[in-house]
């Protein structure tokens, strides 16, 4: 199938979203975005530059610091403006979807269902939260009563990555804009013609001015949002290297900060696991391919007994070898490119470090035939891994998965164990109570058994070098909260 882009009129986008008004930049740098499919030109938006910066955070805080704007309303004032927001992004996700799978290779089906409702969902849940919320009074153990109230943070810069770009973003200004934060959103380059309609979204919703404002920009513009004297709290999700950075600014200017990091779960098959694909195949394409292995939570590491070592290595062969790699766009693809190309330079190097490691390519690894256009690599096996190998211990961020065999359940939890990071993990068993016992055991932010979804009320992040704090449910909310006690 040839590019869906092809035939598209390329985008350009000449205003920033900003204080409520859409603006002239300061500067005349553009951000230019390629279609991952193809390798063509299909927009572009202004960079922001720091004047833009410093306006659109000067527009944050004069609508925070005035109470009646947003930060003092009472919490069913902004689950109303929170509910129509849901209701213009909701009308818009046929939009959002079809953009962000042109940016990022996201297959559009997958992105329709993840890109295109989350963020809505995710509005309604916190609006929800907010309207529940009742007065917290303690009975003092020293006399009198002690009222605990939870105030807004204040201005929020939110740093939002490329593989996720519309729920990613809804992770941190859904829980923001409930607490009565106002918001300095920094999209990723690679995908920001999706950020004008989460602005458009946002204007048609009738936000008040300088509530949500959106920033476009690399490295160097997010290092001076989070670094702004304005600023209140930093929330980043991206790699763990650029994490660490923004935590050590953070820490030296005691500025509280989220960071939802990188990831390199372990799936453990244990010995009863059912391994029927007709049975278990989306949940397993959910836990360890999904968008292309571009997602920080995925399992790629699979821990094998070795009592099933080869059935399990056959199956996950059989798996990754039936889906279909194709444009994007298509709805038929499961499979698409990596973001860019500097990417797929990136997991294609894994791949040549993982064959000279001595692991075994049992399917892919290499560019699929006929795909000579984009960025596209073919989903691939290891057998044969060793846990110290590279690609079990480094994040590839690509549709490679590593099969590495363990002795028994300890031996299991002792392999997913010997990482850096832990963000998520699936354990496959017949046994619930087993399986149980084995994900309490593996020391990661989240698991799942026989599946793995993120869920909007249980808190989302990671421990050890996948970060620091967390999102999602009432415990992302607290994020966005400072706490006041009331001596009465």
């Amino acid at each position: 199938m040839s590019s869906a882009l092809s035939d598209q009129t390329v985008t350009e986008h000449g205003t920033l979203f900003i204080g409520g008004q859409w603006r002239e930049p300061n500067g005349r740098e553009k951000i230019t975005v390629v279609s991952p499919n193809s390798g063509e030109e299909i927009g572009s938006v202004p960079l922001a530059n720091r004047a833009d910066i410093d306006s659109a955070v000067s527009a944050a805080r004069k609508a925070f610091d005035d109470p009646s704007v947003w930060s003092g309303l009472e919490p069913a004032e902004r689950a109303a403006h929170l509910r129509r927001f849901a209701d213009e992004l909701e009308a818009r996700g046929e939009q959002i979807a079809s953009l962000v799978s042109s940016q990022n290779g996201m297959p559009v089906t997958i992105a329709g269902q993840m890109e295109a409702v989350y963020p809505a969902t995710l509005l309604r849940y916190y609006a929800d939260l907010i309207e529940k919320q009742t007065p917290d009074l303690r009975e003092g153990m020293m006399g009198g009563v002690v009222e605990v109230q939870r105030q807004p943070i204040g201005v929020v810069g939110a740093i939002v990555p490329w593989n996720y770009p519309q729920s990613l973003a809804a992770f941190k200004y859904a829980p923001a804009l409930a607490a009565g934060c106002t918001m300095v959103i920094k999209p990723s380059p690679e995908t920001v013609l999706d950020s004008v309609v989460l602005a458009e979204a946002a204007e048609a919703a009738g936000l008040p001015a300088g509530v949500v404002n959106i920033v476009p920009g690399g490295r160097d513009e997010g290092a001076y949002l989070v670094e702004h004297p304005e600023i209140d709290k930093v929330a980043f999700t991206g790699s763990t290297a650029a994490g660490k950075k923004i935590a050590e600014v953070c820490g030296r200017l005691l500025r509280p900060v989220t960071l939802e990091l990188g990831g390199k779960s372990a799936s453990i098959v244990l010995d009863d696991a059912e391994l029927d694909l007709e049975t278990i195949g989306n949940d397993l394409f959910v836990s360890t391919l999904v968008n292309n292995g571009q997602t920080c939570f995925l399992g790629t590491r699979v821990l094998a007994p070795k009592s099933r070592y080869g059935e399990v290595v056959d199956a996950l062969t059989a798996f990754a070898g039936s889906m279909a790699v194709g444009d994007s766009l298509d709805p038929a693809t499961q499979i698409g490119p990596m973001a860019t190309q500097t990417h797929l330079g990136r997991v294609e190097g894994y791949i040549e470090k993982g064959r000279a490691e001595g692991g075994r390519i049992t399917t892919g690894g290499g560019r699929p035939e006929g795909r000579d256009g984009g960025w596209f690599v073919s989903p691939t096996v290891f057998a044969d891994v060793n846990n110290s190998d590279t690609i079990a211990r480094e994040e590839i961020f690509g549709p490679v998965l590593s099969v590495i065999q363990y002795d028994d359940d300890a031996d299991a939890v002792r392999i997913a164990n010997e990482s850096e990071y832990g963000l998520g993990g699936t354990v496959w068993s017949s046994d619930p109570e087993r399986a149980r016992n084995v994900a309490s055991r593996v020391n990661t932010g989240t698991i799942g058994i026989n599946r793995y979804i993120p869920d909007p009320v249980a808190p989302f992040g990671g421990v050890k070098h996948s970060g620091m704090g967390r999102e999602l449910g009432p415990e992302g909310l607290a994020a966005y909260q400072n706490l006041k006690s009331i001596y009465r």
